[in-house]
């Protein structure tokens, strides 16, 4: 049987290859029913068991990059599970996304005049503006495990999803300027002769599309940074408080 101190040094053993707390935990939990296992299968002592537990899973540690995601260098372990999940989410926003852009479409066809249609525009915009802040403001007592800056024991994201709080801050403020305009060059390109520039029109379209994109996947992993973050909230708590 693992004792809270030996536990404890497998939460090191983790912190230090840096995994966020809710990968950690899952992790730690495999990790300890591994040692228990080799304790009783080869009656080792829990040293013994925790130095052939470490070498099985020396690969999944090892350093690798993740450009699209990370700075710096993460475990291949992390990498991994990081990118099955924000693929996920990544997939989840490009639908969601393609839904609204054919929406915005269908509003441009329906509008008798570019007026009604700015007023389209300006809802459409701004019910995805309003549902991640709507998360943003209702979680406000989790706000400080919002911030980049604070870590479990200074060293670990409390949760995967962490680091990426700070893109939906960047696409809330980008989404804000685009309800500011009313979409005028997409009507006319698509619903009259005036002539428009195509540039203009692309970019009407585009700019949306991508910031759409962006602020879904930022409300998906803001939401599910709160559904991680309740996970291990009493474990949280149980750390800090001793």
């Amino acid at each position: 049987m693992i004792n809270s101190a030996q536990q404890k040094q497998i939460e090191d053993y983790l912190i230090l290859n840096k995994l966020p707390l809710d990968i950690l935990l899952e992790v730690r939990d495999h990790m300890i029913s591994q040692v228990s296992d080799l304790q009783i299968r080869e009656n080792l002592s829990f040293d013994e068991a925790f130095f052939k537990t470490k070498i099985t899973w020396e690969p999944e540690f090892k350093m690798t990059k993740y450009f699209m995601f990370y700075t710096g260098e993460v475990s291949v372990l992390e990498k991994n599970i990081v990118k099955a999940k924000f693929n996920s989410i990544l997939k989840r926003s490009i639908l969601i996304a393609t839904v609204l852009f054919i929406v915005n479409l269908f509003a441009i066809y329906i509008s008798k005049t570019p007026e009604f249609y700015g007023i389209l525009f300006k809802i459409q915009n701004g019910l995805v503006f309003a549902v991640p802040l709507a998360l943003w403001i209702f979680h406000y007592n989790k706000r400080k495990f919002f911030r980049i800056d604070n870590k479990y024991r200074g060293k670990s994201f409390y949760t995967m999803y962490q680091q990426n709080n700070m893109i939906l801050i960047a696409c809330i403020s980008s989404t804000a300027q685009i309800i500011m305009h009313n979409g005028t060059s997409a009507y006319n390109f698509f619903r009259t002769d005036l002539p428009v520039d195509h540039i203009t029109v692309i970019l009407t379209i585009l700019i949306p599309f991508l910031a759409h994109i962006m602020l879904i996947f930022g409300s998906i992993n803001l939401f599910e940074h709160n559904k991680a973050l309740e996970k291990i909230q009493d474990y949280i708590k149980f750390s800090e408080a001793e």
